[in-house]
C-alpha cells in the first residue's frame, strides 16, 4: 500500500482523474450488487409501475416527471367492461340432475287443496370424476377346414385376422394412454416417475422406464411428421429463433454436467404456425447455420451472438428483439440507489423506457381495432418511425455522456449495436417489434425442465424435442394436445404416402375430424 501511494502524481488534477476513475469503479459494482440482490429478492416482473401525472412525487417534489414529448400520441378508445361473475360451464358437459323436492306431505295447502308446480330453480355445480383404465380386449378368430385335415395343401391351413397397426409394435399399450402420458410429461410438465405413482394409485404397475422406453419409440413414429414439420417452418417469411439450456446425460466424449441446449424455431404460413424444437449439445451458430440454409426471408433473434452470421447472409433479413433492449433499461431501475439519490440515471432509464413504451402503444393500437398487416404497416410508418429516429438520436446524444461500464452505458450501448435489427420491423406488417413469438414457444419446456430437470439420455432429448413439436404446433393451430397425438398415433401406422403423412400436419385438420378422438363423456 505504501509503495502505491508513493507512485501517486503530484498535481491535483491528476489526483482528481484517478478519484473519480476509481469512484466510477466503484459505483458499478455497488450498481451490480444492487442489481444481484434485486434479482434474488426483488420482484421478477419487468412491468413498470404506473404514474399518474397529476400526481406529485413523493421523494423530489419539486422535480417534474420524465416523460416523452410527442406529437403522435395514439388514442386507443373507450370499451366497455364485461359483467363481474362467475363463468357459465360448458353446455357440451354431460349434465347429471339430482332432485331436490319437499316431502309429499308439505304438497298440501293449509286450505286442503293440493299444490301446484309453477317452476324450479336450478343450480349447477361443476364435478370431478376421477380417471380410469380400462383393458382393450383385441379378439381375433382363428379359422380351418375340418374337410381338409390331414391332406397336403400349399395354402395356410389357419386363417385369422391381421393385427391392428400399432404404433409400438406388439406393445399393451394404446394410441390414448401413450397420449397420455406424453400430454401429462410435455405440457403439463409432469414428470414419469411422479405419473408412475398416479397409476399405482390405481392398482396399475406401470414403470417410469416403461413409459421411457414407449415415449422414445412414440417419438420415432413420429418422424416422418417432424420431417414436415421442418419444410414447413421454412416455408413461411419469417422464422423466430430461440434457446434454452439444459442438461442431458450419456453424451458420447462429454461429461454429464456438461452444458447442452433446446433450440426453438417458429415460422411457417402467417395463419397456420408451426413450433419446431431440436436437442443439440451445443449452443454454436452452426444450427442456426444447417437450420437456415438456403432460407429466405426474415428470421428474429435476440442479441446472442451466434446469430450475427444472419445478418452477413443475403437472402436473410435479420430483426432483433425490442424486448431485449427494454429488458436492459429495466436493469438500470432495478439497480439504481435508493429513488432520488441518483437522478441522472434514474431519469435517463426512464426516457427510454418512454420511447418504448410509445412504440408498443402503437402495437397495442393495432390489436385493439384489429388492424390488417397493410394498415398496421401504414400505421408504423406513420407513427413508430418519427419515435425510432428521436429514440436514435437520444441514444446517440447520451452514448458519449454515460460511463460505458455502468448499466445505463451498457443498455445503450447494446441498444445502438443492434439499431439495424430493431427497426426492421417497420417494414413489413406481419413482423414484430420483438422476439416474443420464440420466447413464449421456449417457456413450457423451461417449466418442465424445472420438474424433470434433466434427460437422461441424448435419445429422450430428442424423444422430448420431437413432443414438445408436436403439442405446441397442435396448440397454435388451435387444437388440443391430447386429442391430436391421439389421433396422431392411430393414423400414422396406417399412412403409407407423403399424402397420407401431410394430411396429419396440424394444419390440415379440424375439431370436426377430431371428433371421435375428443375425451369420452
Amino acid at each position: 500500500m505504501l509503495s502505491e501511494s508513493n507512485n501517486l502524481p503530484d498535481d491535483a488534477q491528476s489526483l482528481k482523474q484517478i478519484i473519480s476513475s476509481q469512484q466510477q469503479q466503484i459505483d458499478h459494482l455497488q450498481e451490480m450488487v444492487r442489481l444481484l440482490k434485486n434479482e434474488l429478492f426483488g420482484r421478477k416482473s419487468e412491468a413498470l409501475p404506473a404514474v399518474n401525472p397529476n400526481q406529485l412525487q413523493l421523494f423530489n417534489p419539486d422535480e417534474p416527471a420524465v416523460s416523452v414529448k410527442r406529437d403522435d400520441e395514439i388514442v386507443v378508445p373507450e370499451h366497455t367492461r364485461k359483467k363481474r361473475g362467475r363463468k357459465p360451464l360448458p353446455d357440451d358437459l354431460p349434465r347429471v340432475e339430482v332432485l331436490h323436492d319437499i316431502p309429499e306431505a308439505e304438497k298440501q295447502c293449509a286450505c286442503g287443496a293440493q299444490l301446484s308446480r309453477i317452476g324450479e330453480e336450478t343450480c349447477e355445480k361443476l364435478d370431478y370424476v376421477p380417471a380410469k383404465l380400462q383393458v382393450i380386449c383385441h379378439i381375433r378368430p382363428k379359422y380351418t377346414c375340418k374337410a381338409c385335415e390331414g391332406v397336403d395343401d400349399d395354402g395356410p391351413t389357419v386363417k385369422i385376422a391381421p393385427p391392428a397397426a400399432q404404433l409400438i409394435p406388439k406393445s399393451n399399450a394404446t394410441e390414448g394412454l401413450l397420449a397420455h402420458i406424453a400430454v401429462s410429461k410435455f405440457a403439463d410438465a409432469l414428470p414419469l416417475h411422479r405419473q408412475q405413482k398416479i397409476f399405482n394409485r390405481l392398482d396399475v404397475d406401470i414403470s417410469k422406464s416403461t413409459m421411457a422406453n414407449w415415449m422414445i419409440q412414440a417419438a420415432g413414429g413420429c418422424q416422418p411428421i417432424i420431417e414436415l414439420l421442418q419444410q414447413e417452418i421454412r416455408s413461411g417469411p419469417v422464422i423466430n429463433i430461440d434457446e434454452s439450456p439444459f442438461q442431458v446425460l450419456k453424451e458420447p466424449g462429454r461429461s454429464d454436467t456438461s452444458k447442452s441446449y433446446m433450440w426453438v424455431f417458429c415460422g411457417g404460413p402467417l395463419d397456420a404456425p408451426t413450433v419446431l424444437y431440436q436437442y443439440h449439445p451445443t449452443r454454436s451458430g452452426k444450427v442456426v447455420h444447417d437450420m437456415l440454409d438456403d432460407y429466405q426471408g426474415y428470421v428474429q433473434s435476440d442479441g446472442y451472438s451466434g446469430y450475427d452470421q444472419l445478418s452477413q447472409k443475403q437472402d436473410i433479413i435479420h430483426l432483433g428483439c425490442l424486448t431485449h433492449a427494454r429488458r436492459k433499461f429495466v436493469e438500470v431501475n432495478k439497480g439504481r440507489k435508493a429513488r432520488g439519490k441518483q437522478k441522472t440515471a434514474r431519469g435517463l432509464a426512464d426516457e427510454a423506457l418512454d420511447y418504448i413504451g410509445a412504440l408498443y402503444g402503437i402495437e397495442r393500437y393495432a390489436r385493439d381495432k384489429d388492424l390488417s398487416r397493410e394498415q398496421i404497416h401504414e400505421l408504423r410508418q406513420e407513427k413508430a418511425k418519427p419515435i425510432l429516429e428521436n429514440f436514435k438520436t437520444w441514444l446517440d446524444t447520451y452514448h458519449s455522456q454515460v460511463p460505458p461500464k455502468s448499466l445505463l452505458g451498457k443498455a445503450i450501448q447494446y441498444t445502438l449495436n443492434q439499431w439495424n435489427k430493431l427497426v426492421v420491423y417497420v417494414d413489413a406488417g406481419f413482423l414484430k417489434p420483438d422476439n416474443n413469438i420464440a420466447e413464449n414457444a421456449i417457456r413450457p419446456f423451461v417449466v418442465g425442465r424445472k420438474n424433470w430437470l434433466f434427460s437422461g439420455a441424448p435419445r429422450g432429448a430428442d424423444a422430448s424435442a420431437t413432443f414438445f413439436s408436436l403439442i405446441e404446433t397442435a396448440k397454435a393451430n388451435g387444437l388440443e394436445p391430447y386429442v391430436y397425438l391421439r389421433y396422431l398415433f392411430a393414423k400414422l401406422p396406417l399412412a403409407k404416402t407423403a399424402e397420407d403423412y401431410q394430411a396429419l400436419l396440424p394444419k390440415n385438420l379440424d375439431k370436426d375430424t377430431l371428433s371421435e378422438f375428443t375425451f369420452p363423456s
